[in-house]
């Protein structure tokens, strides 16, 4: 016998057992009974629910009803289903509320039903291998079936580099495949196009027009390594209202801070998160060592200014000081002569890959330390305070209690968490804590993959693999990054 929920079969996932027989039937219960099938109303899930939705007859039966469709569309048009009780697919007829006949004739038992195809089996989380109850793999499922549905009016996905697509692809998958293209094929009007649109080609960009996209970014929590170096995401955000760094219009996550409800259990989750990303020395693309480093400056109060890549999207969308050179002018300027400034600059325009460079006499004249080894994390921690221009490390000085003046627009300023220096759009009205930046930041916004199974995964499941085992490179990606550094290296050498 099959248990009624599964896996769905992500691309490139290698789940683990996830249903064993013999479950101890502990939620066989009347309350619990009702309780497992509500649920899986609720989230819509057990059979093929990752499947297309095809028309199905007034009566299902085991002849009639195509394995490999989504059961809920086929369950909403059904007038009776008459199954054999062995059937997994009876619980998903009684929590559709359809009437069931049972084949060999017996009176429907929901509670035993519900034992035999749901709480009596031992049902395992795909990430940690340790026991869960039927409820919480119901809504496990639930959260890859939302990831799904999301997914489904996606026709083409443009821009995305090949290095990308085996982490980005199950992100993006709609039950049936991730439609990854080059160049831009008939679509119709209802059709979503998603895009990483700095690799947009100017044909495709033209043909798209003004067609709205859901644009593809990395999230907050990337991975072990620059994606300059070739190192694939396992965060990515997939935005349909604009994209985050853009303060000329609303973004998703401007949507979340400015009107989103964030609830008591949500905001524990979010300070659970916060404080195990701070203890690991997590950033975007790097882990910090434990020891904490020695402070250069003595006494002085120190104060960070991360450069940022000066033709990224982030800083070229407007609302931000167009060098680092001016953010470290203005840094210098407000932190005043006492302080001890120290310039990090950032990885890839230190590699050799992206415009941003300063000349070294311009950085001696105004940071008392050039930073170019130290993790971002780490220098966080050390510091006192960080100026930033729309640097994500000024959202990681948040997560660690740390003051943050903001001299453009991140998604973060506005929300009274920073000294905003920028103009914040007067759309931000909202004011937020912490945790509710970290909910909509960490938990609603980004999509994660677990680098071990490749499973879409809840961001704390990302946040343990990169604490305790940074993924290691494919051996076609360790070759790419060291010809992107061998290149990198070469630019700089000719001033490039």
């Amino acid at each position: 016998m099959q248990p009624l929920l599964a896996i769905p079969p992500f691309p490139g996932a290698r789940p683990p057992a996830f249903a064993l027989p013999g479950g101890d039937g502990a939620e066989d219960g009347a309350e619990d009974c009702e309780a497992l099938l509500a649920a899986l109303a609720q989230h819509r899930v057990g059979g093929c629910y990752w499947g297309p939705a095809v028309p199905g007859p007034a009566r299902l039966t085991a002849a009639n009803w195509p394995a490999a469709a989504d059961p809920w569309p086929l369950l909403a048009a059904a007038e009776s289903v008459a199954l054999p009780a062995s059937d997994p697919r009876t619980l998903l007829a009684l929590a559709a509320g359809v009437p069931l006949a049972l084949d060999d004739g017996r009176p429907v038992d929901r509670a035993a039903l519900v034992r035999a195809h749901l709480s009596g089996w031992a049902w395992r989380d795909p990430f940690s291998g340790q026991p869960v109850t039927a409820m919480q793999a119901v809504e496990l499922c639930g959260f890859w079936r939302a990831l799904i549905d999301s997914n489904r009016g996606i026709a083409a996905a443009l821009g995305f580099a090949w290095w990308k697509r085996p982490t980005v692809a199950p992100l993006l998958w709609n039950g049936v495949a991730t439609p990854f293209r080059r160049g831009v094929p008939a679509l119709a009007d209802q059709d979503q196009v998603a895009v990483w649109r700095s690799r947009l080609s100017a044909a495709e960009a033209r043909a798209l027009g003004q067609r709205p996209l859901l644009e593809v970014e990395d999230g907050f929590i990337r991975s072990a390594g620059l994606g300059a170096d070739c190192v694939p995401p396992l965060s990515i955000i997939v935005d349909g209202e604009g994209v985050h760094f853009d303060p000329n219009r609303p973004s998703g996550i401007e949507c979340l801070l400015q009107h989103g409800h964030f609830p008591p259990s949500l905001l524990a989750r979010a300070a659970a998160l916060r404080q195990a990303i701070v203890a690991a020395g997590l950033s975007k693309y790097e882990r910090a060592a434990s020891a904490a480093l020695p402070r250069p400056g003595g006494a002085r109060r120190h104060v960070l200014v991360p450069g940022q890549v000066e033709d990224d999207r982030a800083v070229t969308s407007g609302g931000a000081l167009p060098s680092n050179l001016e953010l470290l002018r203005r840094a210098r300027a407000e932190a005043g002569p006492a302080a001890f400034l120290i310039y990090k600059p950032h990885p890839d325009v230190l590699a050799g890959h992206r415009k941003g460079h300063i000349a070294p006499a311009d950085m001696a004249a105004l940071a008392d330390r050039v930073e170019t080894d130290a993790p971002m994390a780490a220098l966080i921690t050390m510091v006192d305070e960080l100026h930033v221009n729309s640097s994500l490390a000024g959202f990681e000085a948040l997560l660690r209690g740390k003051p943050v003046t903001v001299h453009g627009v991140p998604f973060y300023a506005g929300w009274g968490l920073t000294h905003d220096r920028g103009p914040v759009p007067a759309r931000r009205t909202a004011r937020r804590g912490l945790d509710e930046l970290v909910a909509a930041a960490c938990l609603l916004y980004p999509r994660y993959l677990d680098p071990v199974t490749s499973l879409p995964c809840p961001a704390e499941v990302l946040v343990h693999r990169l604490t305790t085992a940074p993924p290691p490179l494919a051996p076609t990606a360790a070759t790419a990054v060291a010809l992107r550094r061998a290149t990198g290296r070469v630019r700089r050498a000719l001033g490039g």
